[in-house]
């Protein structure tokens, strides 16, 4: 074979150099094959994982946008830490008699937080405006978590003569209902409600502008209202 390297003797006989060449030729072929096939797996997951995660076609700003809040389903976009006050009286008589008052106070510091839930947004929620290259995004209302009472960190005063282990124990529980009601109450003021709306509003548009101008959009201006919100809102 042409492939082999051959010598010729004395006698004009011709003798392989290397009468395993072939043999070793082939076996390399053969190792080679699985190898092959890793890498051609590896480039296809890699295709894959950047066709799902990472691509985008040109073009499709609102494809780019809805990408960015797939990433997270909810976002907390404010918290706010406060005190309220809760007080609670406690009367026990003797049949029917009043004999024992008592009186509680609590100062308990309390926190809220407010998130906004994007699981549920849909590409009507996103409106692109080509010719100013203006992104309106349109989001749910505002959630607000249930109020986390630190009850560690209360003030308490109590006033009575005499106060019985079971009046202690009901005016501790009726101040702490009374807190969670009233932090919920507070978490709902108008005006915590308009800080949270705008740092809703400063925290989307700062998720979306810059994948935004990653994927090419430089100028683009997002615009951000909640439902029930006009265009001049």
């Amino acid at each position: 074979m042409a492939n082999d390297l051959k010598t010729r003797d004395a006698r004009g006989t011709d003798n392989d150099i290397l009468p395993g060449t072939r043999r070793e030729q082939n076996l390399a072929k053969v190792q080679a094959v699985p190898w092959l096939i890793v890498i051609a797996l590896l480039a296809a997951v890699a295709f894959l994982t950047y066709r799902a995660f990472f691509y985008q076609e040109e073009g499709d700003p609102v494809g780019s946008a809805m990408l960015a809040f797939e990433k997270q389903n909810s976002l907390t976009v404010f918290s706010s830490r406060f005190e309220v006050v809760a007080e609670s009286e406690d009367t026990r008589g003797v049949m029917g008699v009043p004999v024992l008052r008592s009186r509680q106070a609590t100062i308990v510091p309390a926190s809220v937080e407010y998130r906004l839930d994007l699981s549920g947004m849909e590409r009507g929620d996103f409106v692109w405006d080509e010719a100013g290259d203006r992104l309106t995004v349109t989001l749910p209302q505002i959630q607000t978590s249930r109020p986390n009472i630190d009850e560690g960190a209360a003030r308490v005063f109590t006033e009575g003569a005499y106060i019985t282990r079971d009046a202690a124990q009901d005016l501790a529980r009726n101040n702490s209902q009374q807190a969670e009601r009233k932090a919920s109450a507070f978490a709902k003021n108008p005006e915590i409600l308009a800080l949270a709306r705008q740092a809703a509003r400063q925290a989307v548009r700062q998720n979306l502008t810059i994948p935004l101008q990653v994927a090419g959009y430089d100028n683009v201006t997002v615009d951000v209202r909640f439902e029930g919100e006009d265009a001049a809102s």
